[in-house]
């Protein structure tokens, strides 16, 4: 994270267009993993701003890694947000670039998350939303909410 800790020192809580990338890990029940934030309490999916030298595919990788310790592969991009601001409670300020992944678990070993990102994981029921971090976490909820249940049809 020494990219963005070394952009806010220059730049302070001032605006930035940031990107990033989430991932939907889905299990057999059909429900879906999240975190709860260390950093609010509220609950979000696994992911992160992109490192300097990353590709999308990269950062949720990593991300996920460290906010639910389980090791994943994207397997379909589901959307791209652009529209969103947030304030951190720190106070910076971001306009994220995110991309949200459907993403399969790519071993069974299950690691442990960072205790300062991620309280605690757990799954969740296509009907029972969690109170979301942001706007553009309830916004991914309903993008796999859609996904899973146009799939049933299918």
């Amino acid at each position: 994270m020494a990219y963005i800790k070394d952009l806010r020192a220059k730049v302070g809580h001032q605006p930035l267009i940031m990107t990033s990338a989430s991932g939907a890990l889905v299990n057999e029940k059909q429900q879906v993993l999240l975190q709860e934030r260390a950093d609010t309490g509220d609950w979000g999916f696994p992911g992160g701003y992109m490192e300097y030298g990353e590709s999308f595919q990269d950062t949720v990788k990593r991300e996920f890694k460290e906010d639910a310790g389980i090791e994943i592969e994207p397997v379909k991009l589901l959307k791209i947000s652009d529209q969103e601001f947030y304030t951190y409670p720190n106070g910076d300020r971001v306009q994220p670039i995110n991309a949200f992944f459907l993403v399969k678990a790519a071993g069974s070993r299950q690691t442990a998350f960072k205790p300062t990102e991620t309280l605690r994981i757990r799954y969740f029921s296509l009907d029972e939303a969690p109170k979301f971090f942001n706007h553009q976490h309830a916004m991914m909820w309903q993008t796999i909410k859609d996904e899973l249940q146009s799939s049933s049809r299918a």
